[in-house]
């Protein structure tokens, strides 16, 4: 079965990353603390996280919507039926993966706790290593021109 009847992988790899990215961030920071930004900077983050991790929240749950809307599955291991161009993903060729990047940046900002913002980071790159790349040349091979005037109008991320 070639890449265009498929779907771009078939593990789903970025929910494991996001997870264990939460998972290392919680242990780490009870067992190896990292220094933290002190008063009143540090509501000024705590602030900032909260609004950040909200907007991360609202992103994912519209860029699935988008998706649903479009008939199209979110699943990685199923082809993309349409190449959708508007909602979030009018702004991010991925805003699931930032939403849940910036969902992650936001429990850190909110929280003190830079193991967080450090996965976010780990997480991402993971993401974009074994999942993104698959996608995109599946996107590719499957829309073709579509595709990649799309991709030269809207970024991998931000």
């Amino acid at each position: 079965m070639s890449l265009v009847e498929r779907g771009p992988i078939h593990f789903p790899w970025p929910p494991i990353f996001y997870v264990a990215g939460v998972a290392a961030s919680v242990a780490l920071s009870w067992w190896f603390p990292l220094p933290w930004i002190g008063e009143p900077l540090a509501g000024m983050l705590f602030v900032a996280g909260i609004v950040l991790g909200i907007a991360a929240v609202a992103m994912v749950m519209m860029a699935i919507h988008t998706m649903h809307k479009a008939k199209t599955s979110i699943r990685l291991d199923r082809p993309a039926a349409h190449l959708v161009q508007n909602g979030p993903y009018a702004m991010s060729r991925n805003p699931i993966y930032l939403g849940n990047t910036l969902f992650m940046i936001g429990v850190g900002l909110a929280a003190g706790m830079l193991w967080f913002i450090i996965f976010a980071v780990v997480a991402a790159f993971l993401t974009q290593k074994f999942a993104i790349e698959h996608e995109e040349r599946h996107l590719d091979q499957r829309f073709g021109k579509r595709y990649r005037d799309y991709s030269k109008r809207v970024r991998r991320w931000l």
